[in-house]
């Protein structure tokens, strides 16, 4: 079916719950004047409590005929049902199928393998955009790096090397879906040796395994110093949560581009804990807290607690929190002649929910409405710079979210 023959160019499915809800209620306000948005879930009943003069469409996630229904009527499907590893295969596949752009907000190395695998030959068919991780995982990480390749490329400065995005500042609630993401895939890892060692390969994601350079041990764990980044970077540096997904992304963007970005690539995410006399300290913490959280989930006892403390699925911070919450991420690159460039991605609102929404929105309408402007990378399972690239950016720029590069 062609694009003039869909009845809508977004479905927004899970449209009524936490998330769902905001992004809908997003588009319902801030789509372009004539763009066909539509509210998709199980219940049309709790789709029309949301108020919004949108058209309802019903399908399960596990209703294979009524997701190949819907999706055949869209340009592009947004979803935000998660644990996608549980809820979220079916809709890929009809997306892949029937030829129609997907962006979801999934964080999890299983899920997005498997899709690869089940997905990506059947959406190159097709000319399926399937695009994994359109919200602050791993939109920040994988379109600031890419800003930041395509400013080296214009000055002829070589290729990128050393990589490292740090996250500078951040304030924002914990998401109850991503915990619940979290529990999933531990789950479904905790007797299998084999999804164990997926899940902890630098390149997880990347297209063919056995083209990647060896480039030695990547960790995602890491404590450092900020001069061990970039000269001018003080204070002390201790992991990322999502460094583990977001740095599997970006290196799938650069095999994509047949590795464009540099064969000696090195890519890795670390948070900034300041510069105080504590800061070592607080790094050295985090890192034991992670790698613990992980373990916990594992131990049956202490999953017990940390299931009555931390959100529930469906949940999230309410509208102030959202409101005032902030990121800023800034990726320091070295390339092969050894000049220095730095990309900032910075937005307001809470990095899970309210910049989410925006990042998630805009992927979206790029796809469903700037397809002359899209990279020419055909369908596949794709990455937000691959699928969408400067597109994206201009989008992102005129909401409001700063992405720039310069040189250091």
């Amino acid at each position: 079916m062609s694009d003039q023959q869909r009845e809508f160019d977004v479905i927004v499915y899970g449209a009524s719950g936490f998330v769902g809800a905001l992004v809908a209620r997003h588009l319902a306000a801030n789509a372009p004047q004539g763009a066909r948005i539509a509210i998709a879930g199980r219940s049309a009943e709790r789709l029309e409590r949301l108020g919004l003069d949108l058209p309802i469409v019903v399908a399960d996630a596990h209703d294979v005929p009524a997701l190949t229904t819907m999706a055949g009527r869209t340009r592009v499907v947004l979803t935000t049902v998660g644990p996608y590893a549980k809820f979220g295969k079916p809709l890929a596949r009809a997306c892949a199928e029937t030829g129609t752009d997907y962006v979801d907000l999934t964080g999890e190395v299983l899920f997005a393998r498997d899709s690869i695998d089940e997905n990506h030959e059947i959406a190159r068919r097709t000319g399926a955009r399937i695009v994994h991780s359109c919200g602050f995982d791993s939109i920040p990480s994988d379109i600031g790096v890419h800003v930041l390749h395509e400013l080296v490329r214009a000055d002829g400065a070589g290729e990128l090397t050393d990589t490292t995005l740090v996250v500078t500042s951040m304030r924002g609630g914990i998401s109850g879906g991503t915990i619940d993401s979290m529990r999933h895939q531990i789950d479904v890892m905790k007797n299998d040796r084999g999804l164990r060692r997926i899940a902890a390969s630098p390149y997880s994601l990347s297209p063919d395994r056995e083209s990647e350079p060896d480039l030695g041990r990547q960790p995602d764990m890491l404590t450092l110093a900020g001069s061990e980044v970039d000269p001018s970077l003080r204070g002390h540096l201790a992991p990322f949560v999502m460094a583990s997904y977001n740095t599997r992304v970006v290196r799938r963007s650069n095999a994509l581009r047949g590795w464009a970005y540099g064969r000696d690539f090195r890519y890795r995410e670390v948070l900034s804990v300041g510069t105080s006399p504590a800061a070592p300290v607080i790094a050295r913490v985090t890192k034991a807290v992670l790698s613990g959280l992980v373990l916990g989930f594992a131990v049956p006892p202490v999953r017990f607690v940390l299931d009555r403390l931390l959100p529930a699925p469906g949940t999230g911070p309410d509208e102030r929190t959202r409101r005032n919450g902030h990121f800023t991420v800034d990726i320091f690159g070295v390339t092969t002649t050894g000049a220095r460039y730095r990309a900032r991605v910075k937005a307001q609102g809470d990095p899970g929910y309210a910049a989410t929404t925006v990042m998630l929105s805009e992927s979206a309408l790029a796809l469903a409405l700037d397809r002359d402007l899209l990279p020419d990378s055909g369908g596949g399972v794709l990455t937000p710079a691959t699928a969408i690239g400067d597109a994206l950016v201009t989008r992102l720029r005129a909401a409001g979210l700063e992405v720039t590069a310069r040189k250091a």
